[in-house]
């Protein structure tokens, strides 16, 4: 009898449990986002949790928890329940950087995270200051070569794409230019326009407008195309690099273990919300382009990922302020 109590126990606690998620989501749903507002990955959470409560009927409200290159809001969706009320809009930085950089194992991505869709990929653009004798990648290289250590490359800070692009290039071509890291875009943008520094990789989103203007010199582009807003400048592939196609990626993820229906549901909502032409219309004057992925789609990009940056952090010795 006491058998099949605990049987039917279990039975009523499965039914309840697919209930629940059925009935996903039934309340607020935080999206966690792991720097300050106004960002890129903060103005990319936005523009898809509008659309989410939209769609799912419920609001998604934004948290904004910056701080250890990301690792605070990492370590909260590592720790939360993994009910589907809980979310984060990540990055390169904190989903694969920051626990390598802070020599932390507070979280994996591949252990305490279950990836939901890529949201976005904003493209990095090499961007020369209008002083620097060089109209093209190769000539760029030529004054590396010619006098090595005289370049200066501003970076947004230790571990961003942009530092780690700079590095792998530099390891791969073995040449060598001095880095000066800012605290930020800000800082290091306004350095590279007053010409303290000759050259910057720098998402396109920041930099168009002094392309634009031209206040800079955009030489070539980590996009795997030709972008519509720089028609005329070429990939790094184009010019025999294809290893340098370093971009910014923005994505969901939910805490590890949350049930399949949620994540497919949040899955579907994502890749039907990011081909709206108003929502890749937001995307493409942020500089970016709106790229949903399936769940299997977006972890294997993360491994490739994951494969081609640690071992160019670890060999950089790559480590926190």
């Amino acid at each position: 009898m006491k058998s099949l109590w605990i049987a039917a126990a279990i039975a009523a606690a499965l039914v309840n449990g697919a209930a629940t998620t059925q009935e996903w989501p039934a309340r607020i749903v935080k999206l966690i986002v792991p720097y300050p507002a106004g960002g890129n990955v903060d103005s990319a959470a936005r523009i898809v949790a509008d659309r989410l409560q939209e769609k799912l009927g419920q609001p998604f409200v934004i948290e904004n928890k910056s701080g250890a290159g990301g690792m605070i809001a990492g370590e909260a969706l590592a720790k939360a329940p993994n009910d589907g009320y809980t979310l984060m809009v990540g990055a390169n930085g904190p989903v694969l950087f920051a626990p390598e950089i802070n020599k932390r194992d507070a979280y994996n991505w591949k252990r305490d995270f279950l990836p939901i869709s890529s949201i976005s990929m904003t493209p990095l653009v090499l961007e020369v200051h209008p002083s620097v004798k060089a109209t093209s990648f190769a000539e760029l290289l030529e004054l590396a070569k010619r006098d090595p250590g005289k370049l200066t490359m501003a970076s947004p800070g230790p571990g961003t794409t942009n530092h780690l692009l700079s590095e792998l290039m530099q390891s791969k071509l073995e040449i060598r230019w001095v880095t000066a890291h800012y605290r930020g875009n800000a800082p290091a943008t306004n350095d590279l326009l007053g010409g303290q520094v000759q050259f910057a990789f720098d998402q396109l989103s920041v930099s168009l407008q002094y392309i634009k203007s031209g206040m800079l010199r955009a030489l070539a582009v980590t996009s795997p195309h030709r972008l519509k807003t720089l028609p005329d400048v070429p990939t790094f592939a184009e010019l025999g690099y294809p290893d340098f196609d370093g971009q910014t990626f923005t994505g969901l993820f939910a805490p590890a273990n949350t049930p399949t229906p949620v994540a497919d549901k949040l899955n579907k909502a994502l890749a039907e919300i990011l081909k709206e032409p108003g929502v890749v219309d937001k995307f493409e004057k942020l500089g970016a382009e709106a790229l949903p992925m399936t769940p299997g789609e977006f972890r294997a990009y993360l491994d490739r990922e994951d494969a081609k940056w640690i071992p160019v952090v670890r060999k950089a010795n790559v480590k926190a302020d």
